[in-house]
């Protein structure tokens, strides 16, 4: 029997929470984290959770998973790219965007930018989705070390975003799971405060309910500074 949870947290530093989430168990979840000025981040990542949540809900068994979430990703796209165009207040606003479908064997995503999706199972936590980041392409490169990008000075710039530019190219993925098993969308207001190894400790390690696991993880995270804000669904399988 699947269980989802959910919880968003403003942090220690930031003065409004600019992360979004849609939650409609058993089937579609979606973290999202905004970026603009004054309250452009926000509005971005409210109208691709909201955007990508109808378009899916609407057409979900008509096209396969991938597709329709990556359909619905460009949907939103287009609606914060126009949106910016139009109200100078939210000029160049964006967002990341990880989403997610589940049927009874298969997790199905789309993703923007570097919030991210993760599958554990037994002792082993696996990220899905890749960093669209500059510092995920200096990784790549062998330039620097996982450990070392937590640390770079650029380690925010995005080289890709939801809602920054009229043409977008979405990652979209598959991976089957096993019962009991778990899935952890987030963003990086959690990945930049608490690294992997405590994550999968938590995720993988812990009998706990899953609700405690969330609270107990951006506990750390704002211990750790809470510089973002933090945004987690965890589903266990």
């Amino acid at each position: 029997m699947m269980l989802a949870y959910v919880k968003s947290d403003i942090g220690m530093v930031r003065k409004a929470n600019e992360d979004s989430f849609a939650f409609e168990p058993p089937h579609l979840f979606v973290v999202a984290d905004g970026m603009g000025g004054h309250v452009a981040g926000e509005v971005a990542s409210s109208i691709a959770a909201s955007t990508i949540k109808e378009y899916v809900l609407r057409n979900l068994g008509d096209v396969h998973p991938r597709q329709l979430l990556e359909q619905a990703i460009l949907q939103a796209n287009q609606e914060i790219f126009e949106k910016s165009q139009t109200h100078a207040e939210y000029a160049g606003m964006g967002t990341t965007v990880t989403a997610a479908i589940l049927d009874e064997t298969t997790v199905f995503w789309g993703h923007v930018g570097d919030s991210r999706l993760y599958y554990g199972y037994h002792d082993k936590l696996e990220q899905l989705s890749s960093d669209h980041s500059l510092v995920w392409e200096l990784i790549k490169a062998g330039t620097i070390s996982k450990d070392e990008a937590l640390t770079h000075p650029q380690r925010n710039l995005l080289t890709r975003a939801v809602g920054t530019s009229e043409h977008l190219r979405v990652e979209t993925g598959a991976y089957q799971y096993a019962a009991g098993g778990k899935v952890l969308l987030c963003t990086d207001g959690l990945t930049n405060m608490v690294d992997e190894d405590e994550l999968a400790q938590a995720l993988l390690s812990s009998e706990q309910d899953g609700q405690l696991i969330l609270d107990g993880l951006i506990e750390k995270a704002n211990h750790a500074g809470g510089s973002d804000n933090i945004t987690a669904i965890l589903i266990a399988l």
